[in-house]
């Protein structure tokens, strides 16, 4: 039921009711004015997923006068979602009507299948909205990260929307353009919808009021791929406070009806409703998450002061998400470290010992990869893991030089160890990846650091002369075998 001008199509579930592209269902309504399908409708037409739309316009008689219909245009690449059909008069109607639909479903179908396996499942739809007055770097490095980002969650791309100016409050890129994304999501065949920033709840309720698309944000995206990479128990228990903390404040209550009394005999009032009951059990489970990781701490606590005891040097290897940080390790210690071109490929810190001659060693550990804006509830669950750093004897601070963002990844590296307050630790600067500006014909930077490639072995040896010169007295003097003596940082 609705007014001369507009309809109220009632709620329709997310799941559809039919095993399909299409949902099963479909809209036939009156225009009471002569005028054919309006921009609403054919929105409605691709949101809602319906199998066609019709207008009956009536004359003043009330008896139908023509239709106008439309279905959603199977063609992912068309310029427009739908097709509009010719207007046709009531004794024009087709018998088959069925038939037809069963075809377009046939036609997408068909579509799908000239598809690689890994493009048929994830779609997504990234979309970026970037102040230029607070953007720390261009949208389009932030995106490419993105991007980086949904292939490490196993998520295909489809295509990308940013815009250049300040985030809308309430949809993030504002009304109608969020439509037009959602009509092309849907035309795509898209299934998530993928924001380059952290929505605020009340902004992911409004986009997924508007359509059944899944909606996600960065965080979300990081802490899945967290999730998926974490093997310790350690590492579990951190990925999952920090899920628990994100979700804390985004639960929300679906139906009033799902208040329950649990008050007793006498209590007054509808109880504790579904939300607080949530709320409360959430509260509960970060609670005792926390009070295991403190015990976990107390033993890495130990292990450090074992460690102090017997004069081990411990030296970490910090640096931006996929610099080689693994693949160094791996080198260094001949060890077999999961090292993967993907961002976050290793989760959990990784702790080998390198053995040096006349019976000396290092503690050598690969730590998590820092990342540009890395959400607060991550930042605050690894700190425990990453203040065994503040132990450290040496930071070697690793750069993939090969990145043309390899200075603002330096950037963001140093700002989150200043915020861990590991900044009076002494640092070595190393740029890896040297072997690929020398194949790619590049000149290498003209800044202060060791050169190195972890793929190859090129200059590890200096590396490691320089470790054992410094974290050692009386060590092989590595200073003498370098020419720009600047390498260097002070050493307290």
């Amino acid at each position: 039921m609705g007014t001369d001008s507009s309809i109220e199509i009632p709620f329709l579930d997310r799941i559809r009711t039919a095993q399909s592209r299409l949902r099963g269902l479909r809209l036939f309504h009156t225009h009471i004015k002569d005028e054919p399908l309006n921009q609403e409708d054919l929105a409605d037409l691709v949101l809602l997923r319906l199998d066609y739309i019709t207008a009956v316009v009536v004359d003043k008689s009330g008896l139908p006068k023509y239709y106008y219909s439309s279905h959603v245009n199977p063609s992912p690449v068309a310029e427009e979602p739908w097709i509009v059909l010719p207007k046709i008069m009531p004794g024009q109607i087709p018998e088959n009507f069925l038939e037809e639909i069963q075809e377009l479903e046939a036609e997408f179908n068909r579509t799908k299948s000239q598809l690689k396996e890994s493009q048929k499942q994830n779609r997504a739809f990234l979309v970026g909205a970037y102040d230029p007055k607070r953007a720390k770097r261009s949208p389009e490095s932030s995106l490419a990260e993105l991007k980086e980002l949904c292939k490490t969650a196993d998520i295909h791309v489809v295509d990308h929307y940013y815009q250049k100016k300040a985030v809308d409050s309430a949809t993030v890129i504002g009304k109608g353009k969020l439509q037009d994304i959602m009509l092309k999501a849907v035309q795509k065949d898209v299934e998530l919808l993928v924001f380059d920033l952290e929505l605020a709840p009340a902004q992911a309720k409004k986009i997924s009021d508007i359509s059944d698309l899944k909606i996600i944000d960065r965080t979300q995206l990081i802490l899945d791929i967290f999730a998926r990479n974490a093997k310790s128990r350690d590492g579990k228990l951190q990925v999952e406070l920090a899920q628990l903390k994100y979700l804390k404040g985004r639960l929300s209550e679906l139906d009033d009806n799902m208040s329950r009394l649990t008050g007793g005999i006498g209590g007054r009032g509808p109880g504790e409703t579904k939300l607080e009951i949530g709320n409360r059990r959430v509260a509960e489970r970060i609670t005792r998450l926390e009070n295991e990781l403190k015990s976990l701490r107390k033993r890495r606590e130990l292990n450090r002061k074992q460690r102090s005891r017997n004069f081990i040097p411990v030296v970490g290897i910090v640096g931006y998400t996929n610099a080689g940080k693994s693949t160094l390790l791996n080198a260094l210690t001949n060890s077999e470290v999961i090292a993967e071109d993907k961002l976050f490929a290793t989760l959990d810190p990784t702790t080998r010992r390198i053995r040096f001659p006349e019976e000396r060693e290092i503690i050598i550990s690969d730590t998590v990869g820092f990342i540009h804006d890395l959400p607060p509830e991550l930042s605050n669950a690894f700190k425990a893991t990453l203040e065994e750093l503040g132990d450290a004897d040496l930071l070697i601070h690793l750069v993939d030089v090969s990145n043309p963002e390899y200075i603002e990844q330096m950037q963001a590296v140093e700002g989150i160890l200043g915020d861990l307050g590991l900044n009076e630790v002494p640092q070595l600067l190393v740029f890896n990846k040297a072997d690929v500006l020398e194949k790619e014909g590049r000149e290498k930077p003209n800044l202060q650091g060791l050169f190195i490639s972890a793929q190859t072995g090129e200059n590890l040896s200096e590396l490691l002369d320089y470790m054992e010169a410094n974290l050692f007295p009386g060590g092989l003097g590595f200073v003498d075998r370098v020419e720009d003596e600047n390498l260097l940082r002070e050493f307290h």
